[in-house]
């Protein structure tokens, strides 16, 4: 059922230092499934031993063809993060093939474009190219980007839901932060461990330096999970919503406006806390509450099929592409 004819069939090429949570790999995917467009995906670089399915992982190459022929065939340069047409790859560089393609940049809230976004902005505005945030405070920041939203895989049997609820004794309170300082993992500590000192069935886990098969293992047997209060949304929590697992974050107005104008739909399943005295009375009530625990759950399943599926995503990709 999730079948779109394009009017142009492009080769897309996505160049990144390492990939940012999964959503390159994820998004090249996408498009070779649910588009008539191919994508090829280029990295340079692993970060915290996430283990993330690779294409062309440049480090791993035993010889360029394949890496040269690619890079020559493409009709668009999708650069991730800070990635731009400088960047070594192998004996070769993106400026080197780029005359003939469109070039786009992909912003995912790396520290350097949150600490001085127009600055990137105003380089890419300037070379005539369109740009991508992945989250609507990015939108913010660099309003004359585009917004897609990042896509987790749906049917993949990591991101589903692990069956029935189990009534076991513990109930498991989950968190995976790459960088604690980013994610607000000492106040979801503080407030985690005085929620089990009133209860002691409630378990911490937070998982960190994990390979991301095995995060996703440990995630969904969590009974909740909380993502960051920085008002906005990470991929942590998609992939949580995906496995039926409540998800907690902070999000802000602005950002939940984008979510319902995007989902076309007033009920958005996360459970949201924007501060730690807010975060204690939600994991209060989640964890008192199994029916409640569960209804949410599913909802967020739910929704994540109805209103984020990869099809709609990659097909609003395909547009943006397609309007280059």
């Amino acid at each position: 059922m999730w079948e779109f004819v394009r009017r142009t069939n492009m080769n897309i090429v996505m160049i990144t230092t390492n990939d940012p949570a999964g959503t390159a790999i994820g998004f090249t995917r996408a498009i070779n499934t649910f588009t008539a467009h191919r994508c090829r995906l280029v990295t340079t670089e692993i970060r915290y031993n996430f283990a993330y399915e690779k294409d062309l992982h440049v480090p791993g190459l035993s010889g360029f063809s394949e890496l040269e022929r690619v890079l020559s065939e493409a009709d668009v340069f999708h650069f991730h993060m800070t990635a731009d047409e400088d960047l070594p790859l192998g004996p070769f560089r993106p400026r080197d093939f780029l005359a003939t393609k469109k070039a786009v940049h992909h912003h995912h809230g790396e520290p350097a474009f949150r600490s001085d976004p127009r600055r990137f902005a105003e380089r890419e505005l300037a070379l005539g190219r369109r740009a991508i945030v992945c989250t609507p405070d990015l939108h913010r920041r660099y309003p004359e980007a585009t917004w897609i939203p990042n896509l987790v895989p749906l049917r993949d049997p990591d991101y589903r839901p692990r069956g029935e609820y189990n009534h076991r004794y513990e109930i498991f309170l989950g968190h995976s932060p790459t960088r604690r300082d980013l994610k607000n993992t000492p106040e979801f500590r503080e407030v985690a461990c005085r929620v089990a000192r009133r209860n002691p069935r409630v378990r911490l886990r937070i998982i960190e330096n994990t390979p991301h098969r095995e995060c996703l293992r440990l995630k969904k047997g969590c009974d909740v999970f909380f993502d960051h209060m920085q008002g906005y949304y990470g991929v942590s929590s998609l992939e949580a919503l995906s496995q039926g697992v409540p998800a907690i974050a902070g999000l802000d107005d602005w950002n939940l406006e984008y979510l319902r104008r995007f989902s076309g739909r007033d009920d958005i399943p996360w459970v949201v806390a924007r501060n730690p005295e807010e975060l204690e009375k939600r994991l209060d009530e989640l964890v008192a509450d199994l029916a409640l625990r569960e209804s949410i759950g599913r909802a967020s399943r739910a929704w994540m099929e109805q209103c984020w599926n990869e099809a709609k995503i990659a097909e609003r990709l395909a547009g943006f592409y397609e309007g280059l």
